[in-house]
């Protein structure tokens, strides 16, 4: 039987100057990355959102332009978060320097969310049942952001309650880990974001994708570009469904599953939940040429 690939594109967390490495080594990639103000980008900005979110974009973007031409055609494209944004690059539906400027002018009008002077923080919480993990965080003013596990979450809510909530979670057994990112995604701290944002896509030259994208909101595969537009801009103040999103590529027939990187958390997550599916991360890989091999294994 033939391959059925996923390609996985990350959000906020994992970033660092190394993710444009392997990229840099194909010449056209490198000029985009050039483009893309790459070159100025420090370890200590990347985890600015504002230069966060465009960073991810365009290491995705150029890492699938290096790897592109050399791989089997994906049957399926999910983003994680901003992540999402970059899927609809991969799968063909938006210019990739465009969508590097889209993840700019996202991050600026999520940052604008907080602009009252109140801080925001999200941090990953795991160990007890996700519904016990909802109530515990609506004492604190929290929202479930991202849904990864039946024992796992994501939220975000105000910074100043992070300390305490993550104490009071601790103290039901739960894990809770902070997490290096500066708003509350996917909640509904975000929900000012939505329609100015929804009204740049609908401006963008968005075209329907060549491969189907699943959609984090909803974890089923868009096809068509009203759709794409929609949801994008609805997950900025929704919950991302990442564990079903999960599902749905299994349930879709996927037997490999590529992370585009920066970091391994979505394909250490997807081999957790599925371990039929053969799953790496770019970021595992020295060359190019590391990756091509792999997927050549698993093409058959």
């Amino acid at each position: 039987m033939a391959a059925r690939l996923l390609l996985m594109c990350p959000g906020q967390g994992a970033q660092s100057p190394a993710m444009f490495d392997l990229a840099r080594a194909d010449p056209r990639a490198a000029a985009f990355l050039a483009a893309c103000g790459a070159e100025g980008m420090d370890g200590a900005s990347l985890f600015s959102n504002a230069l966060a979110q465009p960073a991810i974009v365009a290491a995705t973007l150029a890492t699938w332009m290096a790897l592109g031409e050399f791989t089997p055609a994906p049957a399926l494209v999910a983003g994680y978060s901003i992540g999402e944004l970059a899927a609809y690059g991969v799968a063909g539906a938006l210019d990739p320097v465009e969508a590097v400027a889209l993840a700019r002018r996202r991050a600026a009008l999520m940052d604008a969310c907080r602009a009252d002077g109140e801080g925001q923080a999200m941090l990953a919480a795991s160990g007890i049942a996700s519904a016990r993990i909802e109530t515990i965080l609506a004492r604190f003013g929290f929202h479930a952001a991202i849904l990864t596990g039946d024992d796992s979450l994501v939220a975000g809510g105000p910074a100043a309650a992070r300390e305490p909530l993550a104490a009071a979670l601790a103290a039901e057994g739960a894990h809770a880990t902070m997490l290096p990112v500066e708003i509350a995604s996917h909640t509904p701290y975000m929900r000012a974001a939505v329609a100015p944002f929804e009204s740049l896509l609908r401006a963008s030259s968005m075209r329907d994708p060549d491969i189907p994208v699943l959609s984090g909101i909803a974890a089923a595969p868009l096809d068509a570009a009203g759709a794409a537009i929609t949801h994008l801009a609805r997950q900025l103040a929704e919950p991302i469904r990442w564990k079903d999103c999960m599902d749905a590529a299994a349930e879709a027939g996927v037997t490999v599953a590529l992370e585009l990187g920066p970091g391994a958390a979505l394909s250490r997550m997807l081999q957790s939940r599925h371990s039929h599916i053969a799953c790496r991360s770019v970021s595992e890989f020295r060359s190019l040429e590391g990756v091509r091999s792999w997927l050549a294994r698993h093409a058959d």
